[in-house]
């Protein structure tokens, strides 16, 4: 018999961190593993535990000389020659900078998401979720945006080589999802949807409008690129508008989903003005999609999200609520008069290493009534109405 959801998580996975002061850090996955947990929302005994991708996959989307230049920069002290080429694969710059150890952890998190949509297409489950993947901006090539193997796009690989199928692949990170799309770009079985801030403002600078595929994959990619300071409200209005035609025109078999959630007020890496609320909503739009297109088959990933304590737990928490219809999720939606606090022992837990109790929120969604209204409120919904205008005319 299938499960409805299986959770995936490789403990090597924690070790994929460029540096004590990087913002990419893996104590986003403990402590959201650890809020699930003590809201008795997952069981310890149910995580499963991947394998690692080996060459073989990697190789599906990454090329030969980069995969061994990876290897190579992962050694303790690596050799002089591959340090020196460390620049021509994207691999020495502050965002992605090589560090002992990267091939194990990188290859771990690709591991994740092949373990999870294998899950998923095998029938062992009808969802799945691999919090660690995501990593959406690798290319081919080289490393980029904090990422260095396209875990998302290595696990469609694999299973395009097995099946014929039609994936969606949706990002709602709020930086554009650049290294799936190129994938992807000529392959009219995986259509590529990004909703994101623009990139006139935002890395990696991509997702435009007039990228919508080419060759074959012509139509197959779709992109939202949102104004600056964008809220709630418009936020899901894009959303729902032209995700819901991305998959009533495609059709897909299955649907594989990244939560990068930084498009939230306090990230401190792009310029939205979302709170929790989007979180809470975008995973059970995805789920009605995956219900009435694809028989329930979908694949959640995790992505960016640079306030590891005060968003990405509960953002990342309401992905796995959404994906078990855990009953804590009616609870939250039903709590506006009085909001649903978040569980005590795990702020307790947590305290020392986020710098005091203070830091780390009290409450699932966030008062919108503590937050100072936003200037050019109607110019920038218009904006945004606009752009998704020309989306839908495409």
């Amino acid at each position: 018999m299938s499960a409805k959801a299986v959770f995936i998580h490789h403990p090597d996975a924690e070790l994929y961190r460029f540096h004590e002061h990087h913002p990419f850090d893996p104590t986003r996955l403990q402590s959201t593993i650890d809020l699930l947990i003590r809201c008795n929302a997952l069981e310890p005994d149910d995580i499963i535990i991947p394998q690692p991708a080996d060459d073989e996959a990697l190789l599906t989307v990454h090329r030969p000389d980069y995969v061994q230049a990876v290897r190579q920069l992962s050694e303790p002290a690596p050799p002089a020659d591959a340090a020196a080429a460390a620049d021509k694969y994207g691999l020495s710059d502050e965002d992605t900078p090589y560090f002992p150890g990267m091939h194990g952890a990188a290859a771990a998190i690709a591991g994740g998401s092949i373990c999870a949509i294998e899950a998923v297409i095998s029938g062992q489950a009808k969802r799945a979720f691999h919090m660690a993947g995501g990593l959406h901006h690798a290319f081919p090539h080289r490393g980029s945006g904090f990422c260095v193997y396209n875990d998302a796009a290595v696990a469609i690989k694999r299973v395009q080589a097995q099946n014929d199928l039609r994936i969606l692949y949706i990002d709602t990170d709020v930086h554009h999802g650049d290294g799936v799309q190129w994938v992807f770009y000529d392959d009219a079985s995986v259509f590529t949807y990004s909703i994101h801030e623009t990139g006139k403002f935002l890395f990696p600078g991509t997702g435009f409008l007039h990228e919508r595929g080419t060759d074959s994959g012509i139509g197959a990619c779709m992109n939202v690129p949102l104004e600056p300071y964008t809220e709630d409200d418009s936020w899901m209005d894009s959303f729902r508008a032209t995700v819901e035609e991305a998959a009533r025109l495609f059709k897909p078999d299955i649907i594989v989903s990244q939560h990068g959630c930084d498009a939230h007020a306090y990230d401190p890496l792009s310029h939205m003005h979302c709170s929790m609320r989007i979180y809470n909503e975008m995973p059970l739009v995805i789920r009605d999609l995956a219900d009435r297109y694809t028989d329930g088959k979908w694949v959640a990933l995790g992505g960016g999200g640079y306030d590891k304590w005060r968003v990405v737990p509960r953002a990342w928490s309401f992905v796995w609520l959404a994906m078990t219809d855990h009953p804590l999720l009616a609870r939250i939606q039903t709590s506006a008069e009085s909001p649903l606090t978040l569980s005590e022992d795990w702020r307790q837990a947590w305290a020392d290493e986020a710098g005091g109790i203070d830091a780390l929120p009290e409450e699932w969604l966030d008062d919108l009534l503590q937050w100072t209204p936003m200037p050019r409120r109607d110019a920038i919904q218009a904006a945004n109405q606009a752009t998704c205008s020309r989306v839908l005319q495409k």
